[in-house]
């Protein structure tokens, strides 16, 4: 009689083999036979097929038994499963192999090692489930990982335990929840050749963005050491994004990073019976990016490469979750693993929903804040799980609708993790354990928190808001928010472009699938307020201060970082590649910095460089900091920032807009300026736009004009200077109206000088979405494009779309 085969080499594994292989196995394989063309790297191994696993399970005569204990088992009641997965386990790992099994696998592992040059060489022992990786339900995680395993001995206990990983508690609660037979789901092990990661660096990729699911981005998620720690939520990892687009044209369009703690990694164990360690990482190490931008964009490449593969045999977009490491040793890259994401990929476009907090208070209320995983709101009791032990947690008394907090989560509180309304942790990243299983439930989360478990007591009444960008807030108490649901079918097509002011990068992604013409207002300021913290001329200047506390400030803020310059420089080219990306390849309109004295000077180092005025709005901002002596280098700064977003990253779609500029002198010193830093109008298709907000600006439109490639009316400060008021007095509040007359005839006359001179002109503002009658004397006066905020949106368009029926206006043809 033939002997079974339990054996199948990596290499000869493909898609076909699901059943066989599992999942994560088949795609390997896949890969190896497909992808390594490209340049791909994946380590070498073998595969012990599920048939091993059946008749493993059959040559122990251990379905049946398994069975009798899951069916006297009340799956919900968390201290039954508990026990009930304990036994099966046990059961299991206590089983012996068939003789001819284990010589196979012996023989496989000993050939691997030759392969090597080595007598027993490391191995990842990993399990991959039938059920695993595919595309309508995610089982990432659901069973165990075992590395650095060495020697035939401890290999053959590994696959044991793997086996036994098929029911912890967490896979049979799984398996209930999407309906799958406990033993329709068969399991391979793959044995795979260890990567070095434990001198280098590892981590996740995702194809997408893991929170809106913006389609044309990768995040990267990395960290010293073995990847375990990024995937268990152990660690704060830096992430990295980068803009697959343009990427593939070839530009350097990595358009965030972010450091993160990176405090402790995973290596090799000691001689001894562990075969991993957690040890802290040197201070030099910790403080500063683990991955360089040649590694960014090669590994972004491969990622590219995997999911087009993958959509082009799938017949439809395939966006992918992919492990990876870099070997501390050889210095070479590494794909570990690669599974079909399962989230976002099976939404249907067109749909959103939004949170609408109404509390503009409640900032006053916030406790604590986190990165955001999802989109949404919830409140509840705290229920804080800290110091327990696995078999503990079924009798920790948590209840549904209960907010919990932890410093980590652990895979086999999936059960738990059900009843939970939000998620609150100390550790952990947007790839994290916590973070894929909160989004798989579709409850908010909120981790990284640091100090949530400290901060935070059981029975305490929250609010968890994960509706405001990438930064999660937990709030005191219940906050008053309204949920709306919108539909792009019902949107009606408008003659008169609409535009979105977008102010935040974090939620640029979120807003990337509405059907606008792009951003017409995208304000510097916000980018320098939230993400840089620090006065520019300060960052510049501030070691010939003699302040001792801002320059430990601004040392600890730049870290990664050469100098103050380049931090700057990074981080607003960031937050405006961001938006760009979104938006791409439609225009994004970006105005150079707007801050007033009074605004600068509040900001970290400010009360150096800015001079007290009498009246701030009317003062010392805009144009006339540029070419001053006192601000030029600041400037410089923005400038190299614009340049670098446009012609490293390949975002053209840029235009930069002057604010309050005064006479068409300033514009031309500006102009001389700009070019000084590198940035030339019309040089790489650079266009310029002016912020008319300024009754110079109308008066002198057409002399404006020939120096310009649009205007954007900033209704806001035009009223407050046609009226002569200060729009800040609520003396004269009463009195600010851009519907007067004055103000219309002013914006009547712009746009019939911008005409004649074949010059763009718009405007950004709330008055078209707040009153209609503005709305209806901005089209009838033919204006080029209206934008407004996000939120304004929806019903902006409506109202234009009323108003252009009623004047018999086509409606324009595409959304360019």
């Amino acid at each position: 009689m033939n002997m079974k085969n339990y054996i199948l080499q990596l290499k000869d594994a493909s898609i076909t083999d699901i059943d066989l292989v599992g999942g994560k196995s088949a795609s390997l394989g896949e890969m190896i036979q497909h992808l390594t063309g490209f340049g791909i790297n994946i380590p070498d191994g073998f595969i012990i097929t599920s048939k091993a696993y059946e008749e493993f399970i059959k040559f122990n005569k251990l379905q049946d038994l398994i069975n009798e204990i899951i069916e006297a088992t009340d799956i919900d009641d968390l201290h039954q499963l508990s026990e009930c997965g304990a036994q099966i386990r046990k059961q299991i790992e206590n089983g012996e192999f068939p003789l001819s099994m284990e010589t196979q696998i012996k023989r496989a592992y000993f050939n691997l090692g030759q392969r090597y040059q080595q007598h027993a060489t490391d191995v990842a022992v990993r399990s991959s489930a039938t059920a695993e990786d595919l595309p309508d339900a995610s089982f990432a995680g659901q069973q165990d990982t075992y590395l650095n395993i060495t020697g035939q001995d401890n290999l053959l206990i590994a696959v044991k335990n793997c086996f036994a990983s098929l029911f912890t508690n967490r896979a049979i609660s799984y398996r209930k929840m999407f309906g799958y037979e406990h033993f329709k789901v068969g399991l391979s092990v793959c044995v795979q050749k260890m990567v070095r990661s434990d001198k280098g660096v590892a981590g996740v990729a995702f194809s997408l963005d893991t929170e809106s699911g913006f389609k044309d981005v990768i995040i990267i998620n990395a960290s010293y050491g073995l990847g375990e720690m990024i995937v268990q939520g152990l660690i704060s990892p830096d992430e990295f994004i980068v803009f697959k687009p343009l990427l593939k044209e070839g530009f350097k369009s990595v358009i965030e990073k972010k450091l993160g703690k990176k405090h402790q990694k995973m290596i090799y164990g000691d001689c001894g019976h562990e075969a991993v360690q957690i040890i802290n990482t040197p201070i030099q190490d910790s403080t500063r990016y683990c991955l360089n931008d040649i590694q960014i964009l090669q590994l972004s490449n491969w990622v590219t490469i995997i999911e087009d593969y993958y959509s082009s045999r799938n017949g439809k977009w395939c966006p992918m979750d992919i492990e990876w490491a870099i070997d501390g040793i050889s210095g070479q890259l590494f794909i570990l693993q690669a599974r079909p994401e399962t989230v976002h990929s099976k939404k249907k476009p067109g749909c959103i929903s939004e949170y609408k907090i109404h509390d503009r208070t409640r900032h006053d209320k916030m406790l604590l804040r986190g990165i955001a995983v999802g989109d949404k709101i919830a409140s509840g009791k705290i229920h804080v799980l800290t110091g327990l032990e696995k078999a503990d947690i079924s009798r920790a008394g948590f209840r549904s609708g209960d907010i919990m907090v932890t410093d980590m989560t652990d895979p086999d509180w999936e059960p738990l993790m059900k009843k939970a309304a939000a998620i609150i942790t100390n550790k952990g990243g947007r790839t994290c354990h916590a973070a894929i299983v909160a989004r798989e439930l579709n409850v908010p989360a909120i981790v990284g928190c640091e100090n949530a478990t400290a901060t935070l007591s059981t029975g305490q009444q929250v609010t968890a808001s994960c509706a405001e960008g990438e930064t999660g807030f937990v709030y005191e108490g219940n906050i008053s928010y309204e949920k709306m649901e919108h539909s792009f079918s019902e949107l009606p097509r408008t003659s008169t472009p609409i535009m979105m002011n977008v102010g935040s990068p974090d939620r640029a992604f979120q807003y990337a699938h509405y059907p606008c013409y792009g951003v017409g207002l995208a304000r510097e300021e916000f980018i320098i307020n939230n993400y840089i913290k620090v006065h520019p001329m300060a960052l510049l200047a501030h070691e010939g201060l003699g302040d001792i506390e801002l320059s430990a400030h601004i040392n600890h803020i730049t870290k990664g970082y050469k100098n103050g310059e380049e931090f700057f420089i990074e981080k607003l080219s960031y937050g405006i590649a961001k938006i760009a990306a979104a938006f791409y390849p439609k225009n994004v309109i970006v105005r150079f910095s707007d801050f007033k004295t009074n605004e600068y000077y509040n900001m970290p180092g400010g009360k150096y460089f800015e001079p007290a005025e009498e009246n701030p709005m009317i003062g010392w901002r805009g144009a006339s900091r540029y070419y001053s002596s006192a601000y030029k280098e600041a400037f410089g700064m923005e400038c190299k920032a614009i340049k670098k977003v446009r012609e490293t990253m390949g975002l053209i779609n840029v235009i930069v807009m002057i604010p309050f500029c005064r006479t068409v002198e300033e514009l031309l010193k500006v102009y001389k300026t700009m070019d000084s830093f590198g940035l030339k109008r019309h040089e790489n298709g650079l266009e310029v736009y002016l912020m008319a907000e300024i009754p110079s600006n109308v008066i002198l439109a057409e002399q404006f004009a020939r120096h310009i490639d649009g205007f954007s009316i900033g209704s806001n400060d035009l009223t407050q200077l046609v009226l002569g008021l200060d729009r800040d007095s609520s003396l004269v509040a009463g009195l600010y109206n851009e519907r007067n007359d004055a103000v219309k005839n002013m914006i009547s006359s712009l746009i019939v000088s911008a005409k004649k001179m074949n010059v763009k002109v718009g405007i950004c503002g709330q008055g078209p979405s707040d009153y209609p009658d503005f709305a209806e004397f901005l089209v009838e006066a033919g204006i080029d494009t209206i934008s407004v905020t996000p939120d304004s949106f929806m019903k902006t368009a409506k109202a234009i779309k009323c108003i252009e029926d009623k004047l018999g206006l086509e409606v324009a043809s595409t959304v360019k």
